[in-house]
């Protein structure tokens, strides 16, 4: 790599080390005499455990130890936390189950621990596990989030009337129903968002190791950040210092948000390896992944839009139904609420809104932040209410958007939901995104589908994201002895190019060849704190923090450079990698400085170095916004939807680099056409099974799936950090599954289809269509 400037498209600097195999990922590390440890899962959605025996596991072969929850109680583990309270709306916290690192007589979904075996083989430690014997007293189960809150049914959790975990409320409910009052028009839809697999590339692994001369643990294990494992192993598990965990996260392949939380396997190989004396290692396998990695989604919302006599749009009401699984997982009860309600007011001028979000339990597995968190499920719910108010009133969808959308004039806006806005053009946004697809051409495309006898539709959908996070980000850079430097920073890239993008800025800022700079990160040891990767946080906040680290730097050098040049620091100028005294040629290269200063440290004198870490304060987060539109055609003799066309034009604010910007899009929009069309989590209500439990089942989005994603970016910079920029990292997962309902419901409105849910599978899209013949 070569200098460069700030904005232009830079091919990323970590590919060609993880193209040619050279990257390193948890599961490649396995020191020597590490052990392996398996899970064993319950095979019932909800079941007591009336007997359970590990007699004849432990003396199999190559079993080194069997563990259930009996072991861990009687050494004192406590269980997996919730990290986020909540207050119900009569006042009272949350409900708060335990979560056992292993079952604690009952099993609660299919997939649920009960037992860890330690063995020298992974052949051998399932072997140990087949030897198990457990007897179960199988009980009534509940999958269906839309009934599970119905007299009746199963309950989860015996102190969870109704299967309810929590019963909250946001916004301002006095002035929403006063205005539904006086309300001309009124439209009701009840929307499903349906449950997700994550599916990350790299399966979830654990490594630990304990040392018990220092009573101290190493955990290497693919996160998205490591402070928050440690700080929760430290508090709610051992309940020892948090200075006795060292959590390590080499390279990870791919996150989602579903690495982001403290597992029982976590908890499991450190245990195993402090009461071994040895390494103890567990990777799951991909049809484990299916019944032990968080999902996301999974709401049923109901939402109903008020508008006046001219159109315009008064209040959103809603009611959520979130699924949050068995137990509550580290950040769940945070996503439908304080994550998703944020921008239900989206790019309109609503008055007024209020949400009402019931947590609620189901034998499944836990739910908790899928790309995007809350926000998808927030901008689904309005962009489906706006195009079926616009049919009722028999209005065009655009222009009934148009009537409503904020003004750039109004910045800072703040919205009926309390976010303060402090920049946007969404009018000239959803004008590009109608020029780019040529919307005033559709009839002609419509018509050219009709004679090939398909029904093709488009829809669009304005989305508006609120990025979020730790409220401070901290850099380090440290000049090296090779010439290099290192740059120590507290996100963790799971494939997004954080390291492009710090190099860029980094070598923009102190002239640096920026094949020179090598990005550090995930080891807590190393980093003291960091605020780890999530909510398209990482790079106006490690921004910050690199631009603060940079100036200090450069500070430092100035004093430096003026001492070694004989020079008032005053008068000494900083400018492309040089410290020169102004007027003159005299001056010294930064990193020359660096050397010289690393000499005189050695020779005894004192002397201050370069090094130097800052952590900055992020005070605002940021709100990137865009216009998602996509055409699809219809066969109706088999329900098979193509997407043929799909255009996004983003503000996410300076683009550092667009090249990182456009593929971060790319891979949203493909998990948003997935969710909308392809990806359904089957349960059996009877038995509670996961139905879709491998890739021979569930239908991600393959190449065959996927249009062409044309991106434009439209720069409106962002007035709340120096770099200008907003998070990028989910916005294409937030817009893309209401533009693909909305086409799909408009293709099909000629044959009198007013609704569907997702997945908009090709068995669904035929029964819409033969039912409403039917009804016609």
């Amino acid at each position: 790599m070569t200098k460069f400037g700030l904005a232009q498209p830079v091919r990323r600097v970590e590919d060609p080390r993880l193209l040619k195999g050279e990257g390193r990922y948890t599961d490649d590390i396995t020191p020597p005499g590490t052990l392996i440890g398996v899970v064993l899962r319950s095979p019932h959605a909800h079941a007591a455990i009336t007997r359970i025996d590990v007699a004849q596991a432990r003396t199999r072969p190559g079993v080194v130890a069997v563990y259930t929850h009996a072991d861990l109680a009687e050494d004192g583990l406590g269980t997996l936390p919730c990290a986020i309270p909540l207050t119900n709306r009569d006042g009272s916290p949350r409900f708060d189950p335990p979560h056992p690192v292993l079952a604690d007589g009952t099993v609660r979904h299919v997939g649920d621990p009960v037992a860890f075996i330690v063995a020298e083989t992974v052949q051998a430690a399932r072997d140990g596990a087949e030897a198990v014997e457990i007897e179960y007293d199988i009980q009534p189960a509940v999958t269906d989030l839309a009934h599970a809150t119905e007299a009746g049914q199963p309950q989860v959790w015996a102190g969870a009337a109704g299967n309810v975990c929590f019963d909250w409320e946001t916004g301002d409910r006095a002035k929403t129903e006063a205005l539904f009052a006086k309300a001309a028009h009124v439209t009701r839809l009840t929307v499903v968002n349906n449950r997700v697999v994550v599916n990350s590339m790299e399966a979830r692994a654990a490594l630990a190791e304990f040392d018990a001369a220092t009573g101290r643990w190493t955990l290497t294990t693919n996160t998205q950040g490591g402070w928050v494992i440690k700080q929760l192993l430290a508090d709610a598990i051992f309940k020892v210092g948090a200075d006795k965990f060292r959590i390590i996260t080499p390279d990870v392949g791919g996150g989602f948000g579903m690495k982001l939380f403290l597992y029982a396997e976590h908890a499991l190989t450190c245990y195993a390896a402090r009461k071994l004396g040895r390494p103890v290692k567990w990777r799951s396998e991909r049809s484990e992944a299916f019944l032990s990695d968080t999902q996301g989604r999974a709401n049923v919302t109901l939402g109903e839009i008020a508008l006046d006599a001219d159109h315009k749009f008064l209040a959103l009401r809603t009611k959520n139904y979130a699924d949050m699984g068995a137990y509550l997982s580290t950040f769940a009860p945070f996503i439908p609420t304080g994550a998703g309600t944020k921008v239900l007011a989206s790019v309109y001028g609503f008055q007024a809104i209020y949400a009402n979000v019931i947590g609620v339990f189901t034998n499944t597995v836990p739910v908790d932040a899928y790309r995007g968190a809350g926000r998808p499920e927030s901008n689904y719910l309005v962009e489906r209410l706006i195009d079926a108010a616009a049919r009722e009133l028999k209005l065009d969808a655009i222009e009934l958007r148009k009537r409503n959308i904020v003004q750039p004039a109004a910045m800072p806006y703040t919205s009926a939901m309390g976010q303060t806005y402090d920049s946007g053009d969404f009018a000239r946004v959803m004008e590009a995104a109608l020029g780019k697809i040529d919307y005033a051409g559709f009839p002609a495309r419509r018509a050219e589908a009709r004679r090939r006898g398909r029904l093709r539709g488009i829809g669009l959908a304005y989305y508006l994201e609120a990025t979020g996070g730790a409220p401070s980000e901290r850099a380090e850079i440290r000049f090296a002895e090779d010439g290099g430097v290192d740059l120590y920073v507290g996100t963790q890239s799971t494939g997004q190019g954080h390291e492009t993008a710090y190099v860029m800025l980094t070598a923009n800022r102190l002239g640096i060849d920026p094949e020179k700079i090598r990005v550090r990160q995930g080891d807590t040891d190393e980093i003291p704190t960091g605020g780890g990767t999530g909510g398209a946080r990482s790079l106006y906040s490690e921004g910050q923090a690199i631009l603060a680290t940079v100036s200090t730097v450069i500070e430092k050098g100035k004093a430096a450079a003026a001492e070694m040049l004989e020079a008032s620091v005053a008068d000494i100028v900083f400018d492309d990698g040089q410290f020169s005294i102004v007027g003159t040629d005299r001056g010294v290269d930064i990193l020359a400085l660096a050397q010289r200063l690393r000499e005189n440290r050695a020779a005894g004198r004192e002397v201050e170095l370069l090094d130097t870490a800052e952590v900055a304060r992020i005070d605002s987060h940021t709100f990137p916004n865009g216009c998602h539109m996509a055409e699809v055609e219809v066969d109706p003799e088999t329900g098979v939807t193509h997407v043929v066309r799909y255009i996004v034009c983003d503000d996410v604010g300076r683009a550092i680099n667009p090249m990182i910007v456009r593929g971060q899009v790319h891979g949203g929009v493909a998990q948003g056409i997935g969710q909308a069309l392809l990806e359904n989590t089957a349960y059996d209500p009877q038995s509670g099974q996961l139905l879709a439990g491998s890739f021979m089942d569930y239908a991600v989005p393959r190449a065959d799936d996927l249009p062409d994603i044309e991106v434009d970016l439209i720069e409106v910079p962002c007035g709340t950090n120096p770099l200008g920029v907003k998070g990028a990292g989910e916005a294409g997962a937030v817009g893309s599954p209401p533009a693909v309902i909305n086409a799909l419901l408009n293709a099909l409105a000629e044959r009198g289809v007013a609704a569907i849910d997702m997945p908009a599978t090709p068995e669904r899209v035929w029964q819409a269509l033969h039912q409403s013949r039917a009804a016609a």
